[in-house]
This record gives structure tokens, C-alpha cells and sequence, in this order.
């Protein structure tokens, strides 16, 4: 099946067509920064900017920043204040003449390694940690997912697992590598004293440089780098979208 993912990140918007049942791009990515500050109104109309750049007419995933459930955002920790309470399907659907559905966005890349990534076959406990500008965290047990976890707003160290060990925390304090590692370790270090996963999956922009800070993590549970990059996130968000509208086929409610 093809379907347009989109994830929405802190700085920009990227987007891609997607077949569902491989994983593969069919497109070149396409990205937008993210319009500031990120309103409904604003980023409805960036998304719509995007889904216009491929011309497309179809179903649309959308990974989002939020707690995102039933179609509506409960939350706004890595986006603006005013998204609470928005039916964001409905809002975008209307937006843009497509059906959308939208995910978390850790729940996207989540989906995405799982059923084509890192994941895929894993028995047991998996999470998935995207790391960026904020901690994104997925859940999946026997391969089921746990939805909207936002484990990195746990608080830890007196703050939060985000605001002590994110890949933006490391650039605005000029950690190097060790210092944020030990760090980043700890953090795994909690969510291992909570859960006892039988693997962590890394993603996001620091997936890519594991070489330079894998020395520095001694958890016992393994630890592997996302298979899928930085596109987990739009092919999760691909999934997603076709999973549910699947599902609502099924119900008739179409």
C-alpha cells in the first residue's frame, strides 16, 4: 500500500511516500522547517504545503510530537500549548482533502523498527528511545504497542530524562561524547531498573553515531542503533495510517 508519512519534528517537517508492506521510499524525502511558534494554524498549513509537494490525494500518516490518542493531542511538552485539546485528524483531514491519521511520533519510529527494522522478531520487551532534540520513548511487548509512554518527561536527576541526557542538552552544554554517553547511560540505567527490557532500540539523529558513545553504556540489556534511520519516523507514520484504515474498512465506518 502506498501512503504519505510525515513526521514532525522540533526544526522541520519531513515527508515521503511510503510502501507499507517493504518499508522502501518511494520518493525522495521532502522537508520543511517547522514553522515557529508551531500552532494548529500554522503547522496545518506547512503539513498541507507538503502533502501539495507530492500531489498527493491519498492516505496520509502523521508522526507528531504529543500524546496523540483517539485522533485528538493530550499533551504539548515538544510543541506549542495551544495544539491541547485539537482533534488533529479531523483538523488536517479537513486541511488538506486527505484522510489522516496521526501517531506519536516515538510510536511511529517504534512501529516502523519493529515491524521492519531492529525489532522485527524480538519476543519479549522492546523499547525504542528516539533521541533528538527531545527523549522519545516506544513500548512493545510481544511485539503489541503500548501507546503515548513519553517516558523521557519521567523525572530524573531533578529534572527530566530529556531535559538530562537529549542530543540537544549535549550541544547546549558542549558535552563531548563521554560526558554525555555516562549520561545517556544512566538514563538507560532507569528505564532498565523499571522495565528489564530484553533490547533497547536507539533512534533519531544520534542512531548514527553510536560508534561514538556505545563504549561508554554498560546497561545489561542490549543496545542496537535503528535500522531504518531517520526514517523510521514517516515510515511509522505510513503504517500507522494504513493499520488504521484498515481497521475502520473493517467497522464500516468509511
Amino acid at each position: 500500500m502506498e501512503v504519505l508519512g510525515i513526521d514532525v519534528g522540533g526544526s522541520g517537517i519531513k515527508g515521503a511516500l511510503v510502501n507499507t508492506l517493504t518499508a522502501e521510499l518511494l520518493s525522495e524525502r521532502h522537508r520543511i522547517d517547522t514553522p515557529q511558534p508551531a500552532t494548529p494554524q500554522a503547522l496545518a498549513a506547512t503539513i498541507y504545503d507538503l502533502i501539495q509537494h507530492f500531489n498527493w490525494k491519498g492516505l496520509v500518516g502523521v508522526g507528531f510530537p504529543a500524546v496523540v490518542q483517539h485522533g485528538m493531542v493530550h499533551s504539548a511538552a515538544n510543541i506549542d500549548d495551544s495544539w491541547i485539546g485539537i482533534p488533529i485528524d479531523d483538523m488536517l483531514s479537513e486541511r488538506s482533502g486527505c484522510k489522516v491519521f496521526a501517531v506519536n511520533d516515538a510510536d511511529a519510529a517504534g512501529l516502523a523498527e519493529m515491524h521492519h527494522g531492529a525489532g522485527k522478531g524480538v519476543d519479549g520487551l522492546v523499547m525504542m528511545i528516539t533521541v533528538g532534540t527531545g527523549i522519545g520513548t516506544a513500548l512493545f511487548n510481544q511485539g503489541v504497542l503500548m501507546p503515548n509512554t513519553e517516558l523521557g518527561h519521567l523525572e530524573f536527576k531533578k529534572k527530566t530524562v530529556e531535559r538530562y541526557s537529549s542530543d540537544s542538552v549535549r550541544k547546549k552544554a558542549e558535552l563531548n561524547w563521554k560526558q554525555w554517553g555516562k549520561r545517556f547511560n544512566e538514563s538507560l540505567k532507569y528505564y532498565e531498573k523499571i522495565f528489564n527490557p530484553d533490547l533497547f532500540i536507539i533512534g533519531g539523529g544520534t542512531s548514527k553515531k553510536m560508534e561514538k558513545f556505545s563504549e561508554f553504556v554498560t546497561v545489561k540489556t542490549p543496545m542496537v542503533p535503528a535500522q531504518l534511520l531517520n526514517n523510521a519516523g514517516l515510515i511509522g507514520a505510513a503504517l500507522f495510517a494504513s493499520f488504521k484504515d484498515k481497521k475502520k474498512r473493517a467497522q464500516g465506518t468509511f
